[in-house]
């Protein structure tokens, strides 16, 4: 009777399934794509900027309380 072949210790028991390598390569390349086409395009919104360290104002970027108070809201009184 023969016994059943088996693979040497480790060589298959540790690497991943090929399809979960694969599946892993698409997701960095998309992720890898997505950020080169969003570093192309810029900010969303003029005005946005990165964030900064520094404490001297608002950065001209930001809405007061006042401003927020002062628009109207279109409630047709």
């Amino acid at each position: 009777m023969e016994e059943p072949r088996q693979s040497p210790r480790g060589t298959r028991g540790l690497a991943p399934p090929p399809a979960l390598c694969g599946f892993l390569l698409l997701l960095v390349l998309v992720f890898g794509v997505s950020y080169a086409v969003g570093a192309q395009a810029g900010p969303v919104a003029p005005g946005m900027h990165g964030t900064s360290t520094s404490n001297g104002g608002d950065g001209g970027g930001g809405a007061d309380m006042n401003d927020m108070e002062n628009m109207d809201h279109g409630s047709g009184g």
